[in-house]
């Protein structure tokens, strides 16, 4: 009965990955046909070189879709990255990849918005920050730049970290970018990927914000009983050691969300004055009286 009821929840995480792959990679295919390849803004990857590609072959009189210069330059990274990486995620990755191919065919069916550079700009790096953030937070890539980058710290570049290379491939293409489309275009894109960036770390880290607090106080028992009693929260006692009294203390910790906090201060103030008192950001929060573990 345990086995199958781990099985079947294996199953349904499974699933939701996958979904959520999907997702992701139809919100990043929309948001480069819809808002970038308009206003012809590379924002690095493979989906850059597909608009580079994608405007000059018109140019010629044959413009090459986007769903093939993302399949053409994705099958072979995921070829050579199934001899260099391993494990899950790689197979999740190629799906990712492959879908997103699929996605750009069917989404020039969907509606564009109004032509205007900085709503696209804001806009796309809205949609494609929560595209990227799905996919990574479900452990897989859309391939691209991402994947080159891994192989390449696996098989050359060993010394030099994955992120580094990205950046490094990313950059190049923006350049490229920037070489075809001229300086504003490139200026446009720049800014989309900040916003993108910011976007993808808040679907990454969630955005059940909430404050913790760090309280080291003599009284420190006493604070953990009028916390539970008048917020119903928790606190955990950590002991500590204050290295210029060589006297031992204890840490309280407490996670509260941001209206809570007000009052936590308060309390700590009537009880102890002199208590010392750490607040810091706290992006995500699992457990009871915040978001259930997934």
């Amino acid at each position: 009965m345990i086995k199958q009821l781990l099985k079947n929840q294996h199953t349904r995480r499974y699933l939701k990955d996958y979904l959520i792959i999907i997702l992701g990679d139809t919100l990043l295919a929309y948001a480069v046909v819809a808002f970038f390849q308009p206003h012809n803004m590379v924002t690095g990857g493979v989906t850059g070189l597909a608009v580079v590609i994608a405007d000059y072959s018109a140019r010629l009189g044959w413009e090459v879709p986007m769903w093939l210069t993302v399949l053409t330059f994705n099958i072979p990274l995921f070829i050579i990255g199934g001899f260099v990486l391993k494990g899950e995620s790689i197979i999740k990755s190629a799906f990712g990849a492959l879908f997103l191919s699929v996605a750009f065919y069917f989404v020039p069916y969907f509606p564009v918005p109004a032509n205007d550079i900085m709503l696209s700009t804001i806009f796309g790096g809205v949609v494609a920050g929560v595209g990227v953030g799905l996919v990574l937070r479900a452990l897989a890539t859309t391939g691209g730049s991402t994947l080159a980058g891994a192989i390449l710290h696996n098989t050359l570049f060993k010394h030099i970290s994955v992120a580094k290379i990205i950046f490094v491939l990313d950059a190049l293409i923006v350049i490229i970018g920037w070489v075809v489309f001229g300086p504003m275009a490139a200026m446009y894109a720049i800014a989309s990927i900040y916003i993108a960036t910011k976007v993808t770390e808040v679907v990454l880290e969630g955005m059940h914000f909430a404050k913790a607090a760090f309280i080291i106080s003599d009284k420190s028992e006493v604070i953990a009983d009028h916390v539970t009693a008048n917020l119903g929260r928790g606190a955990t006692e950590l002991k500590g050691r204050g290295m210029y009294t060589k006297q031992n203390k204890n840490v309280l910790i407490c996670v509260v969300n941001s209206k809570e906090m007000i009052i936590l201060k308060q309390l700590v103030s009537e009880i102890d004055a002199a208590a010392f008192v750490i607040v810091a950001d706290v992006r995500e929060v699992l457990g009871e009286g915040f978001k259930p573990h997934m």
